[in-house]
């Protein structure tokens, strides 16, 4: 497997051609790189960019992650879009986030 030729430019090229991939693309990448340093076999400098690929993949990655916490932090204290609030009915609505001990005895309740 040939390497991606944004990986052997300057890092701002790698930056502009990771930031366009979806999180699922740049997931299914990262594993794939992984998979490549780990099996080793690389020159060094085929290796370095495949890490600094990997790396750039990886920051992606949380970049999307960080962003549906925040989605999802918003629609729980209704600072999000209409709609994207989550209700009582929601099993992870704001009861969900309850602490309290269940009553266990028959017919009893929280």
């Amino acid at each position: 497997m040939r390497l991606n030729s944004a990986v052997t430019g300057s890092d701002n090229a790698v930056s502009a051609d990771v930031s366009a991939l979806s999180y699922e693309q740049a997931r299914d990448e990262l594993v794939q790189v992984v998979a490549r340093l780990e099996t080793g076999g690389e020159p060094l400098e085929a290796s370095l960019a495949l890490w600094e690929r990997g790396e750039a993949l990886a920051a992606r990655c949380q970049e999307w992650l960080d962003g549906a916490r925040a989605r999802l932090d918003a629609a729980r204290t209704g600072d999000g879009a209409p709609g994207d609030r989550v209700t009582d009915d929601d099993p992870a609505g704001p009861r969900g986030d309850d602490t309290r001990p269940a009553d266990d005895t028959p017919g009893g309740d929280r």
